[in-house]
């Protein structure tokens, strides 16, 4: 590492789902300072099921915590030497020639479908048949935005100068360039995450996302520049005019190397609004069939990922729906309602006393009919029990996620790395090293995506020569939580007598249900 003798540091911007942050960390992984500002409203639903958002409320809400850390840290905050950004993925942006939004930016938990089907070239079907993919091929078709606001909206998509993912949209605000990191471009669009650019006219997937090359963005690398601070973005962020930008990649991808997670034996699970299993390697792996693996922030490595959609959305909901007494409770004290849960996490034991959930809420691609359940209830289970239960059934679908790794790759995991919101609590940290039988690392903040994408910027800068360098020197451990053997036995045989067995036997029943309704409305 060079130029120790200073200390170094860059502004990092981590747009999220309910709110956007600015950090000032240094070369030492240290978040000196941050803002935060939280969305009056994460999205608006216009019809069931939509979520769309203001595209610029995100970058007006950067500036102003770009603002606010130079009003409080005046001194740090000049000596930035550049600026990176993460954001959410999978939200598209539709701007003009002039980068005006011709519409809300559709957010990533947006659930409506485009009608059509996909165009392949006659010879192209019965292959598809054949190898079992012309269905999965038609939903990701009918998931996509940019079909749906084809059909739906052909003037909006006419008059498109740029179909953007959100990151390429506030790159725009920020450098005045349509230019977006390789690892940043995640979402249903025809991206090649091998050769890390744009899929060519040919590519088998092309007629699913059939995005004309000239609507979209440039792509470019982590370590290269991809604009600079212009004069008046200067003076609505009080950034120093021709700051230079720097790549990273979307929150994922950020947070596997803001854990410090360089090799594929160490996996980061997040428990944000969605929880994810992810780790880093140079190999392709799919843990899902037909899902590449995304781009890693890392120049040819790739992060393979295991979700569970709605993840620790299911705390918020819990809270909401049964945690009056403790919302109650933390009026009056210095702790949250969700912290005064997690507390008396430790009064029920491990496996609630037979009590189990399934998180799946939300259909996915490889689960069109899923739903959420407890399983097990008895009179002896209380709130509490449920609460524990949703923890527990959190994990047990991302045990799933490990174990496709493991049988992907041929390794087995040796350590985790939490991340998100969840990994704050020492007591979910002891029940995730119980459940999988594996130490339980959380690094010295929490701000893993921030702290990932400033390692982007300080290997651009030349202040690391590596990412496994920034992360020897960034990326601290800060406690560690060993596994209970015993606990882990008894977790180990409900998951493989009982949990992997839940969704199968269910999934007929939700596929009835979602019938009987479809009857009950046409």
């Amino acid at each position: 590492m060079e130029g120790c003798e200073k200390e170094k540091i860059v502004l990092t911007f981590d747009v999220g789902t309910q709110s956007a942050r600015a950090l000032l960390i240094n070369q030492k992984g240290e978040i000196l300072a941050k803002k935060q500002i939280r969305y009056e409203l994460p999205y608006v639903s216009p019809e069931l099921g939509w979520a769309e958002q203001d595209p610029e409320m995100y970058y007006q809400c950067m500036c102003r915590c770009s603002q606010m850390l130079k009003e409080d840290h005046p001194e740090a905050f000049e000596a930035v030497e550049a600026v990176t950004m993460s954001t959410i993925r999978d939200t598209s942006v539709c701007v003009d020639e002039a980068g005006k939004p011709l519409r809300p930016a559709i957010v990533w938990l947006d659930k409506r479908q485009a009608k059509g089907s996909p165009q392949y070239p006659a010879v192209m079907k019965p292959v598809l048949k054949l190898i079992k993919l012309e269905d999965f091929l038609d939903l990701q078709y009918k998931k996509s935005q940019c079909n749906w606001i084809r059909e739906e909206q052909p003037e909006i998509w006419k008059k498109t100068h740029k179909f953007l993912m959100l990151s390429g949209y506030l790159n725009y605000r920020l450098s005045g360039k349509f230019v977006d990191a390789a690892a940043s471009l995640v979402g249903h669009i025809p991206f090649d995450n091998k050769a890390r650019t744009w899929k060519g006219p040919k590519d088998i997937v092309r007629p699913i996302f059939d995005i004309p090359p000239e609507k979209m963005s440039e792509v470019v690398e982590t370590g290269q520049v991809m604009g600079t601070i212009s004069a008046k973005v200067a003076e609505e962020t009080g950034l120093k005019e021709g700051l230079p930008i720097y790549p990273s990649g979307a929150d994922k991808a950020c947070e596997v190397i803001g854990m410090g997670c360089m090799k594929k034996e160490q996996v980061a699970l997040s428990f944000g609004t969605m929880a994810t299993m992810d780790f880093t390697s140079p190999d392709y792996y799919e843990l899902t069939k037909f899902m590449a693996p995304y781009p890693s922030v890392i120049p040819g490595h790739f992060a393979p990922e295991f979700e569970i959609y709605r993840g620790y959305w299911l705390v918020s909901w819990f809270q909401k729906e049964f945690a009056e007494l403790e919302r109650i409770a933390a009026q009056t004290s210095d702790k949250s309602a969700i912290e005064l849960l997690n507390e008396r996490l430790k009064e029920i034991p491990a496996g609630c006393d037979g009590l189990m959930f399934q998180p799946y809420f939300t259909p996915s691609m490889t689960m069109p009919y899923a739903k959420g359940a407890f399983i097990g209830l008895a009179d002896h289970h209380g709130r509490i029990h449920m609460y524990r239960a949703v923890i527990e059934g959190i994990n047990y679908g991302l045990m799933e996620g490990i174990r496709r790794a493991e049988t992907a790759g041929k390794f087995k995991v040796k350590e985790i790395r939490l991340g998100g919101g969840g990994s704050q609590s020492a007591e979910i940290c002891q029940i995730t090293a119980n459940m999988f039988g594996i130490p339980v690392v959380r690094v010295h903040t929490h701000e893993v995506t921030g702290l990932g994408a400033a390692m982007a910027a300080f290997v651009g800068l030349g202040v690391y020569g590596s990412f496994e360098e920034a992360a020897a020197g960034m990326v601290h451990e800060r406690d560690r939580f060993e596994p209970d053997e015993k606990e882990h036995a008894l977790y180990k045989s409900l998951y493989e007598k009982v949990w992997k067995e839940i969704f199968g036997k269910l999934e007929p029943l939700y596929g009835r249900i979602q019938d009987i309704y479809a009857e009950h409305k046409a």
